[in-house]
């Protein structure tokens, strides 16, 4: 459909929106987490866990991470959600591991959406679900876990 997007713009020479095709186009790394979604499903024992839904739109997500020496060593979901919300979420899983927990912290749906190559702007809240889950399963990492000291190193 975005050849047929394209081809269109081109013929119109003119700025046409998203929204007066009727539908939303997306680029192949969008595409391709959203076909191929990585750290799909739930951790045994995880060390922090959240669900977080967008009522606007109806999209949920459960995260699960798994913390070592201060690192985000593993982070899986569970989706119900458009396109857009499943491929930001594979994304935002392969940005956070690895991080400290304070670099996990600081990651925003800004750093999603550029890892992305960007997503068109009426989905830009679909980045924000992963990020919103990993930030609240951090908080019940520390909420378990009172002897760590918030922020990691």
């Amino acid at each position: 459909m975005a050849r047929a997007a394209d081809d269109w713009r081109a013929l119109y020479q003119g700025d046409i929106t998203d929204s007066e095709f009727g539908y939303i186009s997306y680029n192949e790394t969008v595409m391709e987490h959203f076909m191929s979604p990585r750290n799909v499903g739930l951790i045994e024992e995880p060390d922090g866990h959240a669900i977080v839904g967008d009522l606007n739109c109806g999209d949920y997500i459960e995260v699960c991470i798994k913390v070592e020496e201060g690192r985000v060593a593993d982070f899986k979901f569970l989706m119900s959600g458009c396109p857009a919300a499943i491929a930001t979420s594979s994304i935002a899983t392969e940005l956070a591991m690895g991080k400290t927990i304070r670099e996990a912290m600081a990651l925003t749906d800004n750093d999603v959406i550029l890892a992305a190559g960007g997503i068109p702007a009426r989905k830009a809240h679909c980045s924000l679900l992963a990020i919103r889950g990993l930030r609240q399963a951090i908080q019940d990492y520390f909420s378990k876990s009172p002897h760590n000291v918030k922020g990691g190193s």
